[in-house]
């Protein structure tokens, strides 16, 4: 069994696709069929022949990358990071490569994929496959860090039960083909946004545990304008924070906090739990904190309260931290240590 990390377009064109119709791959649109090549160079044969004006590094690139395509087998893990819910989607090829009639040129290149998950936060993932995840390569083969254990638990369980492994790269003279070959393999991660928020998401989740997550996100409302209650550690009935506005915290619009600081999805009857609470105290509106995301079920559930309920996932209150960050109190910033840098955007056109 391997593990494969196929991309769906720089951003994310190719995902709702992909799920719908179960496959993963698509983009190289200028390429033929590669049904007929039997060995990387007869793609590399095919790609000289397609795209003569690439430079020879370019093609050994790409050759790497689609002749890793065309070795996926049934069983192997499939992995797509999704650009549009900034989730994974995680399944088992069923098949090996194939090359669809498709009038659309982008989606032809592909495999059979059964997605098992579609909706895995980046936060059930620990750092060091973040990092693996991170390589900008639209195909790949992930092998560090226990990949391939640890990506099956996440198939089965939807969380990663983490590595204590060592790993260590030898350092070896490589042929031309050889160095194509590890190209594809465990590339190396460059620091696009995606990586640097994971690593900011790591931090907070290693560091801001159960009661810890429920002050940060007080700290980001009271910048917001709010006044604050926060209940003491221990059972809250689904009541961590109780907000309002107004010099006195008694203005409209007041507003219910829940926060669950577990990796772990939040399903329907937590969500049920906070609209029973928005009732009984009176809130016009309820925010669920859920670092772990929301399962379907709960994601329906907060439909029906569309204009009174919001979800912030980890991403959420990233962005939400990132856009307050310097007007919070020092010990947040202290314990949060962020610099502002620009970074070059590798993903971008």
């Amino acid at each position: 069994m391997t593990v494969w990390v196929i991309r769906a377009g720089r951003n994310g064109e190719r995902e709702a696709w992909c799920l719908e119709h179960g496959f993963a791959g698509g983009g190289w649109s200028e390429v033929p069929s590669l049904v007929g090549a039997r060995s990387r160079e007869d793609v590399r044969q095919v790609l000289a022949r397609t795209l003569p004006e690439d430079s020879v590094a370019k093609r050994n690139n790409n050759t790497g990358q689609l002749w890793g395509l065309k070795t996926i087998g049934a069983g192997d893990i499939v992995i797509m990071p999704m650009k549009t819910t900034k989730t994974l989607a995680i399944g088992r090829a069923v098949s090996g490569y194939e090359y669809l009639d498709n009038p659309d040129p982008s989606l032809r290149h592909v495999v059979r994929v059964d997605w098992v998950r579609d909706d895995v936060p980046r936060s059930a993932v620990k750092d060091d496959l973040l990092y693996t995840l991170g390589a900008i390569m639209t195909i790949f083969k992930a092998s560090r860090n226990e990949a391939e254990k640890r990506f099956a638990h996440v198939l089965e369980h939807g969380l990663d039960p983490g590595s204590l492994a060592a790993t260590t790269t030898a350092s070896t003279t490589q042929s031309e083909d050889e160095a194509a070959e590890a190209a594809v393999s465990d590339p190396v991660a460059v620091p696009t946004l995606e990586t640097i928020r994971d690593r900011v998401r790591t931090h907070i989740s290693e560091n801001f545990k159960g009661h810890r997550l429920t002050e940060l996100v007080a700290a980001i409302l009271r910048v917001r304008g709010f006044v604050c209650d926060v209940s003491t550690p221990g059972p809250d009935q689904g009541v961590d924070i109780l907000a309002g506005s107004g010099p006195l915290g008694l203005d409209s619009p007041t507003l219910i906090v829940e926060v669950k600081s577990e990796t772990s999805q939040i399903s329907a009857p937590i969500v049920r739990g906070l609209q029973g609470a928005m009732l009984s105290n009176r809130a016009d509106q309820g925010l669920l904190v859920a670092w772990g995301g929301i399962t379907k079920d709960a994601r329906r559930e907060i439909r029906t309260d569309r204009l009174t309920m919001r979800v912030w996932t980890a991403d959420d209150l990233l962005d939400e931290l990132f856009d307050v960050y310097d007007r919070l109190p020092d010990e947040y910033r202290v314990s949060i240590p962020l610099k502002r840098a620009w970074v070059l955007d590798e993903e971008a056109g």
